[in-house]
């Protein structure tokens, strides 16, 4: 339950942070992180060559991204079923953090769902909220 709990947290902290960038350089800022995300993996070797084709869809998601929150929402899923799939093979993404994989499925999805609603500061957000109400 711990695990859960502050995988949750840890995806919503990161997206509080993001406020404090204003657009449009917070779409491309997460664009980079996720990026990099696509990547993390490479050196591990636990699914040879498919670790490859993984990274370069990230990557091309990621590239569109520079101008499109949703692709960046679909690199962060694509993380998350390398994240399940390395969990569930035993190789996780800090080797000396056995559940670290699992973490990162869990929390990569909250960021994702941040991104398809168009990465909102917590400023936008409370106005498209408020809004709503009106």
């Amino acid at each position: 339950m711990v695990i859960i709990v502050s995988a949750v947290l840890i995806g919503v902290a990161y997206t509080l942070l993001n406020s404090f960038v204003a657009e449009p350089n917070r779409r491309r800022f997460n664009a980079i992180m996720v990026a990099g995300a696509g990547a993390a993996y490479l050196s591990s070797g636990a699914f040879g060559p498919w670790e490859l084709a993984f990274a370069a869809a990230v990557t091309y998601c990621a590239y569109r991204g520079l101008e499109s929150w949703a692709f960046i929402g679909v690199a962060w899923l694509l993380h998350t079923t390398l994240d399940v799939m390395h969990h569930l093979k035993g190789a996780p993404i800090l080797p000396f953090a056995h559940t670290s994989s699992l973490g990162c499925a869990i929390c990569d999805p909250v960021i994702a769902i941040w991104c398809f609603t168009g990465g909102p500061s917590v400023k936008e957000a409370r106005a498209k909220l408020v809004s709503v109400r009106a």
